[in-house]
């Protein structure tokens, strides 16, 4: 798979391969934690979440700048690495819940100050490795090789991501169960409800049933106890992200003295000689285009990243759970978190039916342009969400599905609406992400390589900052409305990005 490859990119895979792990094993539950940890609503928790994966992205462009300026590209890397895993730290503390009043404000500006610190740390880190990827395709051998190069980055460190959310899902079941407890996806929600006097009739009598059950004849004993339970599962879970970040920074550190390094990039012509560097004329126009690729992928992150929000909501409120459930014995395999396996599962899967696909197009002269296929991925993108509003059609609104204290399982939808929308989301990411970075390392000036790639993520932490207007959606309008939302970003930045085609290919040669 790696062969006709430089040989750096395996290791570099390998590097990211545990961050990402780590990465999404706090992911697949970050969103579910803030509502039961603190007792937020949707939208509350979808302002937490943008913010802080804005700023993962955002600080992309500090550490890219931090890279360039510095031209210790490999320094910056290996910081990165280690803040991350203190922020996981901090999070993972185990701490009691339901939190007494006179802490609750501490509490939340500790665990954002570890989110923060997780996200600077990741914007040290990402920008600065892709750089590093980029720079091995520099080499006139591998030139032709840098798209699916990328399509190769991409997918080895989903293979990370695939594993994570079961780890994250096992543990905290894992926890619950060891406590006398079974998972139960919006308890949470139920109870938040019963400890701040929102909970209706229906609700009240859930929360009674569910208490006999277990043995408890006190709604409030067995309301506290779980909620506490729950959450420390979690923190544990938060807990393995910073083993799999100590790996990557092992792989790394080994691997440090056998990766290029940016700082000591060169020109090159197409036969290997050294050119003169751009005039100031060619720097502009690239820029140009680069921030031109950037603002249209706007729409498209605002839309794909709402899988860790309104499509993990979706999960909650109104997927069947029950048809999915694993038991191994010391812990079920049952939750919402499943779903985050999906799209890296699809990325690996796939990566390589499209790298084949593509290669296949190369060598009748038909491949398209790398602009062109993230035109394409964006209208693929909004077909996975025209899938989801027909699929929502005649759901029940959010508001009302809390007054009934959650649906019963014959009202929820099936778990295969979910898989589809992320099997075709899966496909346009890969039309679009690993080749806008491969487009980023082309036509970057070479002395703009680090911020450029922090560009292109600071233009996802844009899309990333309005994520919470999904959450707005979804606790307003119908499940059909939200999704159509998502339909028209894409189909706007599909249209407007094949208006700019020919432009940015003329740009790129």
């Amino acid at each position: 798979m790696f062969k006709n490859h430089p040989k750096g990119l395996l290791a570099a895979s390998l590097a990211n391969m545990g961050e990402r792990f780590g990465f999404y094993t706090m992911m697949a539950i970050l969103s579910l934690f803030i509502m039961t940890k603190f007792g937020l609503d949707e939208t509350q928790t979808g302002v937490i979440y943008s913010i802080f994966y804005a700023s993962i992205y955002l600080l992309a462009l500090v550490g890219g700048l931090l890279a360039d300026k510095t031209r210790n590209y490999k320094g910056v890397i290996m910081t990165g690495l280690v803040l991350m895993a203190v922020g996981y730290v901090i999070i993972a503390i185990p701490t009691p819940t339901p939190i007494p009043a006179d802490r609750y404000g501490l509490m939340l500006a500790l665990t954002c100050f570890g989110l923060l610190v997780i996200a600077l740390g990741n914007g040290l880190f990402k920008g600065n490795l892709q750089a590093l990827v980029g720079q091995m395709y520099d080499n006139p051998k591998y030139s032709k090789m840098r798209d699916s190069g990328f399509q190769l980055f991409y997918m080895f460190i989903n293979v990370g991501a695939i594993f994570a959310p079961f780890l994250a899902m096992g543990i905290r079941n894992w926890w619950v169960e060891k406590n006398g407890f079974e998972y139960i996806a919006d308890l949470p929600d139920l109870i938040h409800q019963f400890l701040g006097n929102t909970i209706t009739a229906d609700g009240t009598a859930r929360l009674q049933q569910l208490a006999a059950e277990v043995g408890q004849t006190d709604i409030a004993t067995f309301a506290n106890e779980y909620l506490n339970v729950f959450t420390t599962g979690f923190h544990y879970a938060f807990a393995a992200a910073i083993i799999a970040m100590l790996i990557s920074l092992v792989i790394y550190m080994v691997n440090k003295n056998r990766f290029p390094d940016p700082a000591n990039k060169k020109v090159a012509s197409e036969n290997g000689e050294p050119v003169a560097e751009m005039d100031i004329k060619e720097v502009k126009q690239r820029l140009y285009a680069l921030f031109a690729v950037f603002a249209v992928v706007i729409f498209f992150w605002f839309s794909f990243h709402q899988n860790g929000l309104t499509l993990t909501y979706f999960a909650k409120d109104y997927t069947d759970l029950s048809q999915i459930k694993i038991n191994l014995g010391f812990s079920t395999l049952q939750g919402v978190e499943i779903f985050q396996s999906i799209n890296p599962f699809f990325v690996v899967f796939l990566t390589p039916i499209i790298v084949g696909f593509f290669g296949w197009l190369r060598a009748k002269g038909k491949e398209p342009s790398t602009p062109k296929k993230i035109a394409i991925g964006m209208g693929i993108a909004a077909a996975a969400y025209a899938v989801m509003a027909i699929g929502s059609m005649g759901l029940p609104l959010k508001a009302e599905v809390d007054s009934m204290g959650g649906l019963a399982n014959e009202m929820r939808v099936t778990p295969w609406l979910l898989i589809g929308t992320y099997f075709i989301l899966t496909v346009a990411e890969l039309f679009i992400s690993p080749l806008g970075i491969s487009f980023v390392s082309k036509v970057a000036p070479p002395k703009y390589q680090g911020i450029m790639q922090g560009a292109w993520l600071g233009a996802t932490a844009i899309g990333n900052s309005l994520l919470f207007i999904g959450a707005i959606f979804y606790t307003t309008f119908s499940m059909s409305a939200t999704w159509m939302v998502f339909v028209v970003a894409c189909l706007i930045s599909m249209i407007t990005m094949l208006a700019m085609v020919k432009w940015l290919d003329r740009i790129a040669k």
